[in-house]
């Protein structure tokens, strides 16, 4: 009876014994499926392979960075053409102004040319000192001094300041 009981015990015990186990090992229940292999090439064909793609492959970065390179040379001309436009406009706005300035400045030394040493005393004075100085050394010398003479001691004293530093050799002609 105990040999029965032995293989009835055993018959028993095998199958949770077999699930133990088989939760014990990894994948065990996993379903096996079959290798797919897509080509019978060795190693040395497969890098063979690579290295005879590696030119084409170069070849086409190559391609691909050209172009963007040609792109962005586009846009830099581009962008250059626009540049140039307003650089070219700049100069023409820059010349008309100097003109005008040439033209207001001749004019406007004519009239202080024309007027009475003491009123054109009394508007000097109250000019910027540049401007001031400025159209006093292009009047005839005889006439500056008349005029410096009916200013107030001060201004004129600017004014002749302003002008000595503008003949003088050592004065920097860079204002910076």
């Amino acid at each position: 009876m105990m040999n029965m009981t032995l293989s009835t015990l055993a018959r028993r015990l095998a199958l949770p014994l077999a699930g133990v186990v088989m939760l014990a090992i990894p994948g065990a229940f996993a379903e096996e499926r079959p290798v797919v292999t897509t080509t019978t090439a060795s190693g040395d064909e497969v890098r063979e392979f690579c290295t005879n793609i590696a030119d084409a492959a170069r070849d086409q970065r190559y391609l691909l960075q050209k172009q963007e390179l040609e792109t962005l040379q586009k846009d830099v001309d581009e962008r250059i053409k626009v540049l140039e436009t307003r650089r070219a406009e700049y100069e023409d706005w820059l010349k008309r102004r100097n003109e005008f300035l040439k033209s207001a400045e001749a004019g406007l030394v004519e009239i202080y040319r024309k007027m009475k040493p003491d009123a054109a005393a009394g508007q000097l004075a109250e000019l910027d000192p540049e401007i001031a100085s400025a159209i006093v050394m292009k009047l005839p010398p005889r006439q500056s001094s008349t005029i410096l003479g009916e200013m107030p001691a001060d201004k004129a004293a600017a004014l002749t300041r302003i002008i000595a530093s503008a003949t003088d050799p050592n004065t920097s002609k860079d204002p910076s």
